[in-house]
């Protein structure tokens, strides 16, 4: 059960592997791009170029669906980026339902672990099996690996690391179910000594940069950001995307939110500690560009805001 590119890797691990998968549930195809045509799931792709059963229920309390699901008895179903399920379907097979979770749970529970562990400045992060029950992301732990996050790295570049590691995880996983070598944790014997980190969903108005925060701080929100949902800042009260970017530690006595620019290469913003150089961008209604391409183009609107340098 699962849905974007993340989950794939999964699924193939699975049947390099030789496990016999014997369906794929993912989300109904949905209308996408400038022609609104019919878009599928990465799974679904993956799953009909290998001839597996593909179910797409849009309730998945579907007494139908339910039905199908049964018919074909599984042993252990896997979710990989997916929906929340009911219990009538997470509890059905035999061995439960494993989840595969891109955080070291107990933390950074939610929708988006990726990007907040990110955000948050870690220095690693990893993925959890876990059996799935009434609470999301709260089930008994299988197993987890670790992985290190590079300060260099953005979410996009986690992201990749922890669709390889997920997936080596999940075959050690289901091979110790099947072995009977598994011996699950409670979460709740994890989380009495320290403060379990979340990871919400994200939305527009945390995306927005603060000029008055450190440097660090602003740096890892870019790098949290990118590629996607991207941090924001305003110029000439347009939206200006920020994919990547550099950092200077520096006592100044600018305006958090100062811009300075040479009007060749560099592009930057104060904060309360230093400068973000702006290196990969993007302002409303134009495309990405690198900054040197940016600046041959624009022309500031209010140049005599703009601190030359």
């Amino acid at each position: 059960m699962g849905t974007p590119d993340f989950a794939v890797a999964s699924l193939k691990a699975l049947l390099d592997t030789g496990k016999n998968v014997v369906a794929v549930v993912t989300v109904p195809d949905k209308p996408a791009g400038r022609g609104q045509k019919l878009h599928e799931s990465a799974v679904k792709q993956f799953a009909v170029l290998n001839n597996i059963p593909v179910l797409q229920p849009i309730k998945l309390r579907d007494p139908e669906f339910i039905a199908q699901l049964k018919s074909y008895q599984a042993d252990l179903q896997v979710v990989v980026a997916f929906r929340m399920l009911p219990e009538m379907v997470w509890n059905m097979p035999v061995h439960g339902t494993v989840n595969v979770h891109a955080s070291l749970l107990p933390n950074y529970r939610g929708a988006a672990p990726i990007n907040w562990a990110v955000i948050n400045g870690e220095k690693k992060t990893g993925v959890t099996t876990f059996l799935l029950q009434h609470e999301i992301d709260t089930g008994n732990i299988l197993l987890s690996q670790e992985i290190n996050i590079n300060e260099t790295d953005n979410a996009g570049i986690v992201h990749d690391k922890l669709m390889e590691s997920g997936a080596e995880l999940l075959i050690k996983t289901v091979n110790a179910i099947e072995n009977k070598e598994i011996n699950p944790i409670s979460q709740d014997s994890l989380t009495s000594t320290e403060t379990v980190k979340h990871a919400p969903k994200i939305f527009k108005e945390d995306c927005l940069i603060d000029w008055n925060k450190n440097t660090d701080v602003v740096y890892n929100l870019i790098r949290g950001l990118s590629p996607y949902p991207a941090a924001y800042t305003n110029l000439d009260g347009k939206n200006l995307k920020v994919f990547s970017s550099t950092k200077e530690i520096k006592n100044h006595d600018l305006q958090p939110g100062t811009i300075l620019c040479d009007g060749k290469k560099v592009l930057k913003y104060a904060t309360t500690d230093g400068f973000i150089h702006l290196q990969s961008l993007q302002i409303e209604g134009k495309k990405r560009m690198e900054v040197a391409d940016f600046l041959r183009g624009y022309r500031f609107e209010n140049p005599d805001s703009i601190t030359q340098i």
